[in-house]
């Protein structure tokens, strides 16, 4: 029979000073720890079910040292009932030591995956503005997410967010602000689904639209007022040019280059000399600043071509401010301010006006008009047989636009210009 351990009282105990281990009694393998430099602890010394072999081959247990506090503030008597729970344990086949070590890894392990959704919505925003071909795409993304989902979502771990979370930020707005709404709920789903890829969450995406918030919040399409670009009627085209062509600035220039080419705004503001070739009366708008991420090559009209001519050549850009910087986005939208047509036109609406008048002026077919205005085409099978860019039909329609445009209509005209060349009446 192993020899029992003196049992100590806590005057004893207190008394202890040998560096080393001491035996406290009561409760087998319970000691009280004093370091060479005077620290004192308990620990708790028992043999485990692992089994061992020595060098010499002879086997043996593995023996562990458990610590349970430090003295006095575990006192003697706290120290010998939490020795007689870890005995317990031990009696029922379970080491606490290696529990101990399972619950810390399960809890490092779940603060390693739990992510917070502004953590992972920063990620994604990463991602997107990579992607994305100018920096105001990216900063939507990260404004709308601020403004609308951090503050119910923002400090939520991305693997507790669930329908009830999801709804509370998009009811509030669905109906006063459907296209902002829209919007904030396509960018959670692209959130968590960043997170269920990266293992940060699992299940049914919450943000989901089809079969889930579909049957919460109505559709988009019947809330939403759909409020198209103000476009100038057909008719008034030509008496606006000639107001038009009475101003001078890069404003106005630019804003009669992107009547005459059909272009967008931004394509219009960021043309640089380098890519219009004057002799072959072209302007080539690289991939990366087409909203198709595809080259577009731009016929130009001889109305454009006498433009361009007399543009100072001074800088990189064809258009650029009183100080010398690019035109801001808002440089047109405020000439049609100062020129009172704000009220019926925007400067995106005269692609429709450009659009209409192809239409119901001209007997362009659609995929020409399309290219016109560098649409993609919708049709997978019509894409892959369409190779080239029909640079020259296009460049009729151009012509025609253009003539158009820049001549004062005689009164009580109403001849279409068909691209074919046959003259249709319209009246």
């Amino acid at each position: 029979m192993p020899k029992k351990s003196k049992v100590l009282s806590a005057l004893e105990v207190k008394r202890i000073n040998a560096a080393g281990l001491h035996s406290v009694g009561e409760v087998d393998g319970l000691h009280l720890r004093v370091t060479p430099a005077g620290a004192r602890s308990w620990i708790l010394r028992y043999t485990t079910g692992e089994t061992r072999y020595a060098k010499s081959g002879k086997p043996y247990k593995v023996r562990r040292d458990m610590g349970l506090g430090s003295y006095p503030s575990v006192t003697l008597a706290m120290a010998r009932d939490k020795a007689r729970l870890v005995r317990e344990k031990l009696d029922a086949g379970v080491d606490p030591v290696t529990e101990r070590k399972a619950a810390s890894q399960a809890r490092q392990a779940a603060e390693l995956a739990r992510l917070t959704f502004e953590d992972a919505a920063s990620a994604v925003i990463k991602i997107k503005q990579a992607e994305a071909r100018n920096i105001k795409h990216g900063k939507q993304w990260e404004s709308t997410l601020a403004a609308y989902a951090y503050p119910i979502l923002g400090k939520m771990a991305v693997s507790d967010i669930e329908l009830v979370h999801v709804k509370q930020v998009l009811q509030p707005i669905w109906e006063a602000k459907t296209e902002t709404a829209t919007r904030v709920r396509q960018r959670i789903e692209a959130v968590l689904n960043w997170a269920t890829v990266n293992g940060h969450r699992s299940g049914d995406n919450p943000a989901r639209w089809k079969g889930n918030l579909d049957n919460i919040l109505p559709s988009p399409n019947r809330v939403a007022k759909v409020e198209h670009h103000r476009a100038l009627p057909i008719g008034d085209m030509p008496t606006f040019w000639q107001t038009l062509s009475k101003r001078t600035g890069d404003a106005a220039t630019c804003l009669a280059f992107t009547i005459l080419t059909g272009c967008r705004s931004g394509e219009a503001r960021g043309a640089t000399w380098h890519e219009i070739d004057l002799e072959a009366a072209t302007w080539t708008i690289p991939a990366e600043r087409m909203k198709a991420g595809k080259e577009h090559r731009v016929p130009l009209a001889p109305a454009v071509i006498k433009l361009l001519k007399a543009q100072p050549k001074g800088h990189d850009r064809v258009f650029v401010s009183p100080r010398g910087k690019p035109l801001s986005d808002a440089a047109m939208s405020a000439l049609l301010k100062r020129m009172g047509e704000s009220h019926r036109a925007t400067v995106h609406g005269f692609r429709s006006t450009f659009r209409d008048w192809i239409a119901e002026r001209t007997s362009t077919p659609h995929d020409i008009a399309e290219m016109a205005l560098a649409h993609t085409i919708k049709n997978g099978a019509e894409a892959a047989y369409r190779r080239g860019d029909m640079l020259a039909k296009r460049a009729r329609v151009m012509n025609q636009w253009a003539d158009f445009v820049t001549t004062p209509a005689p009164a009580g005209a109403g001849n279409v210009a068909p691209i074919r060349g046959e003259v249709v009446n319209n009246g």
